[in-house]
């Protein structure tokens, strides 16, 4: 068993806030998290599966099941099915105000945040639960390369084979077309928006351009940007804003894109194992997406993040902003085991006032590159956060 390290911070929310909303793509390991809360902190829990007809059936008269068991912690499993049940549930919780009455559990859904948003404002925080991070798994050298291959999905990253985990991602690729997109009110066919799904691990680590994907698609820019929003909705993709600041050059004003697994990313690839990605062209816009997931992953909170490009060359890969003003931490990323810093990476650097860096590489040791820049391997991550927290 994985120890999450969201489990603290859903205990510590739900001592503060009625609800408590854990949320994120499928396949996360949301409810297997959930249960292991009853087992080893709320033992009297009640945990109910909204996709199971017997449970189903016990909120169809909610407010008596809610006032029989307003002592303990409930649990809704698929809260996306019921969407209904979230203004009921303000009345039932203003009737008797307590924290830690309800954790609910839903897959990204538009249709679910928009009724939380309405009906259980000040009542509920909501948690994403991401795929696994490497600062969650035991340590060993040998956790990286599988992790990043595989992605962080618990089945994918615990297939018996390469092979066996490539069939698991091909199958929940499939789910999410067929099943995932109807069910949360997109009644867009499979097969287009696979192309997408596609194109858009072309495009990993790029600029975002709807009107060129557009055109590419045979459809209008506005779809395109609608289905963007979808995948990112559904936790699937990263939509990376560039950093704006004042000053006196042209920056660049289009987003970037993720695709949030490597996993994924590396099934519609066509990418199977280790050997197969080190000799693809995609190998470091790969990497550079999964260290982005990395670190933000464990961002503390308050801390925003952001890439900064200018038309004349200057570029950061993440600029991450801790909160108080203090100054950005800017962060470069290669695939490469003999890192040196590029002339825009510099300029970059000097634009937007940085005192601290550090450059992501696959290595194990961890040196300084220039006096304010150090070299860091993706397993020691959290120095980019430690040296700024006070």
């Amino acid at each position: 068993m994985i120890e999450r390290k969201l489990k603290s911070v859903l205990i510590r929310s739900l001592t503060h806030f009625p609800v408590v909303g854990l949320v994120g793509s499928r396949q996360t390991g949301k409810t297997t998290l959930a249960k292991t809360l009853i087992q080893q902190e709320y033992p009297n829990a009640i945990y109910l599966d909204l996709e199971t007809p017997t449970d189903l059936a016990k909120l169809d008269e909610p407010k008596p099941f809610f006032e029989a068991n307003q002592d303990r912690l409930i649990i809704l499993d698929e809260i996306h099915r019921r969407p209904e049940l979230f203004p009921i549930l303000r009345g039932i919780i203003d009737s008797y105000r307590r924290n830690g009455r309800l954790l609910v559990l839903g897959s990204a859904s538009p249709a679910l945040i928009k009724q939380t948003s309405e009906s259980l404002a000040g009542r509920i925080i909501y948690h994403e639960l991401p795929p696994f991070l490497l600062s969650e798994l035991p340590e060993s050298p040998v956790s990286q390369n599988p992790l990043w291959v595989r992605g962080g999905y618990p089945s994918s990253f615990f297939g018996e084979t390469d092979p066996t985990s490539f069939e698991w991602r091909e199958a929940f690729i499939r789910t999410i077309l067929e099943r995932d997109f109807p069910e949360f009110g997109f009644p867009t066919p499979a097969g287009q928006i696979h192309r997408f799904w596609q194109m858009l691990s072309h495009l990993h680590g790029q600029l975002w351009n709807s009107s060129k994907v557009a055109a590419s698609l045979g459809i209008h820019y506005h779809t395109v940007n609608r289905y963007l929003y979808i995948f990112q909705d559904m936790f699937l993709l990263r939509i990376l804003q560039p950093y704006y600041s004042n000053l006196k050059k042209r920056l660049v004003k289009s987003p970037k894109i993720y695709l949030r697994d490597s996993g994924l990313l590396h099934a519609l690839l066509r990418i199977g194992d280790f050997n197969q990605l080190l000799g693809h062209p995609a190998i470091g816009s790969s990497w550079e997406g999964w260290v982005i997931e990395q670190i933000l992953g464990n961002l503390p909170f308050l801390w925003d993040f952001y890439f900064y490009r200018t038309s004349a060359g200057g570029e950061i890969d993440l600029v991450l902003l801790p909160p108080g003003g203090k100054p950005p931490v800017a962060i470069e990323i290669k695939f490469t085991l003999s890192p040196s810093l590029s002339k825009g990476y510099k300029e970059a650097f000097s634009d937007l006032g940085c005192q601290k860096g550090f450059l992501i590489y696959p290595g194990r040791e961890s040196f300084l590159l220039s006096r304010e820049v150090t070299v860091l391997p993706v397993s020691n991550l959290q120095k980019v956060f430690s040296d700024h927290v006070e």
